[in-house]
């Protein structure tokens, strides 16, 4: 292996990659990772290179692949612990980027408790539209839009063509950007390195060699992951998703990483930092600005620094740079009033109840002018017959989507409804019509979307009793999600109720069905199947 044996009492430091060749979003990180591993050497250590898998949620969008996506974040957990045990790895760092590889990696650390550094690859620049700066977000919704002959053919291709120029994950504040804020918060990772865009080449393989040189100091001085991941943390991360306008899969992956870490954290408590946090970037796809604009204006520390400010962020919360957060942050720049400053007086998302979610909901009012919707349920048992009416002009405004069967073991996998929630703004209903779902959304998602419903159909929860018809009202300020249905009537309606078969019998998607947890539990497995004592 071209080791020298005289080394190998030197600190034995594991580079997870989480490269992959199938998506921009993670394709410089066999780059960074030689960086990584080079500057392990250079301070004394002995770097060994591994890899794990990565999903493209945008590749696998509206297509049964999505599928794949949530159930990887636990294959990526399973397969960095797994390595860590294997080879007695004395300190990590771990380069992730598209969405489920940040909290993959968060949750294998979490399981191993040695000390680590994360770094995320870093955005992708914005693409260019004339003046205006375009996302995936955009081609989404042209896509519906050119679904409902609203939209001329060449000007979607000429979206397609431009959106996406580079290298680097998702270029607004969808999940991977949310999950790099809130990495940074937990104090996993050095301040400011993670929101580097990917094309700024020189400056990414900067922070990559820092990753790897302190890799080597925390081997030898600590502090674990697991002293790291405590209550404080995992507050600070939530404010900063709150705070930059992130993503609802954010709460979702938060409430799998402290249950991982054997902190009690609750989709209510998450809630409450999101009603006592100010938004404070605008970003998209809520805002006006993209990730790199962040990073200008100074970035996560910036962000931190206004948090510490506001007294919504504990900056004495310590860091693996050996800096508080306060004293990490201190050296970012002030808000510049437009991409930092205070755009809301509380955050964006929201966990509902109700006797259609007894066990929580979660919705980002992103993109929306209302907060209120009452109409008819237009019941469909999974993403694509849902998708399939928006895009026909079966659905009408007014009219309350619920797609079922699509949660973490109903799905399994809850599939995010990207395709089916820019269809319906691209169609111009995104005012007028409201969807509610067992299954999730992408931080690319805007409107009155409520997903994460908890009991899941699949499992007997009340969304599996709703019939066409039934009168839906979600109201976001009153906290509720009901249908207008009796108790008694609901209660007849699942006592005849018969589950579905199986989307899978054999293989990985079978095995996670039995096992996984409610979403509102941050939907991770459980040592026993389902049912079993």
């Amino acid at each position: 292996m071209g080791i020298d044996p005289e080394r190998l009492d030197e600190p034995l430091v594991g580079i997870a990659s989480t490269w992959a060749q199938t998506m921009p979003c993670n394709l410089n990180q066999r780059r960074l990772a030689e960086r990584a591993a080079g500057a392990v050497a250079a301070a004394g250590g002995v770097p060994l290179e591994f890899n794990t898998i990565a999903v493209s949620d945008n590749q696998s969008q509206g297509t049964p692949g999505m599928r794949a996506s949530l159930v990887s974040r636990e294959v990526i957990a399973d397969s960095i612990e797994l390595m860590v045990h294997a080879h007695d790895f004395d300190a990590l760092v771990c380069l992730v980027g598209c969405d489920k590889t940040v909290p993959g990696a968060l949750m294998a650390l979490a399981r191993v408790d040695r000390p680590a550094v994360v770094l995320s690859g870093g955005p992708m620049l914005a693409g260019r539209v004339g003046e205006r700066a375009v996302t995936i977000q955009d081609v989404w919704e042209a896509v519906g839009a050119q679904e409902r002959g609203l939209l001329e053919r060449a000007d979607l291709d000429l979206l397609e063509r431009v959106a996406c120029p580079g290298v680097g994950y998702c270029a607004g504040n969808f999940t991977a950007n949310t999950m790099a804020i809130a990495t940074e918060l937990l104090g996993l990772a050095i301040l400011g390195d993670g929101l580097i865009p990917a094309a700024y080449e020189d400056e990414k393989d900067a922070a990559a060699e820092r990753a790897g040189a302190l890799a080597v100091e925390l081997a030898e001085r600590g502090p674990t992951a697991g002293a790291l991941l405590d209550r404080r943390a995992l507050e600070n991360a939530a404010a900063g998703i709150v705070a930059s306008g992130g993503s609802t899969n954010g709460f979702l992956h938060l409430l799998a990483i402290a249950r991982e870490a054997g902190v009690a954290l609750s989709l209510d408590d998450l809630a409450a930092i999101s009603a006592r946090t100010p938004v404070l970037a605008d970003l998209a796809p809520g805002g006006r600005w993209v990730a790199e604009d962040l990073h200008r204006a100074g970035g996560t520390a910036a962000l931190a620094a206004e948090l510490i400010r506001g007294g919504h962020a504990d900056g004495s919360a310590p860091t693996v740079s050996g800096e508080t957060l306060a004293q990490a942050a201190a050296r970012a720049p002030a808000p510049d009033g437009e991409v930092l400053g205070h755009f809301a007086p509380r955050g964006k998302l929201y966990a509902l109840r109700g006797n259609l979610a007894p066990d929580g909901c979660l919705l980002k009012l992103a993109g929306v002018e209302r907060s209120a919707h009452t109409g008819p349920a237009r019941v469909f048992d999974d993403e694509e017959s849902c998708a399939e009416a928006v895009r026909s002009g079966a659905v009408s405004a007014g009219d309350v989507l619920v797609v079922r069967y699509e949660g973490p073991a109903g799905g399994p996998g809850m599939r995010e409804m990207l395709s089916v929630t820019s269809s319906v703004v691209g169609a111009g209903l995104g005012e007028t019509v409201a969807l509610v779902t067992d299954g999730r959304f992408s931080g690319a998602t805007r409107g009155l979307m409520v997903g994460h419903v908890a009991p899941e159909a699949a499992r007997g929860g009340p969304l599996a009793a709703i019939a066409e018809g039934d009168v839906v009202t979600i109201d976001v300020e009153a906290g509720l999600l009901e249908v207008e249905v009796a108790a008694e009537e609901l209660a007849r309606r699942l006592a005849a109720w018969t589950p579905p078969q199986p989307r899978f019998t054999g293989g990985v998607f079978a095995r996670y069905a039995a096992a996984v947890g409610s979403a509102s539990d941050g939907a991770v497995l459980s040592p026993r199947a389902a049912g079993s004592p």
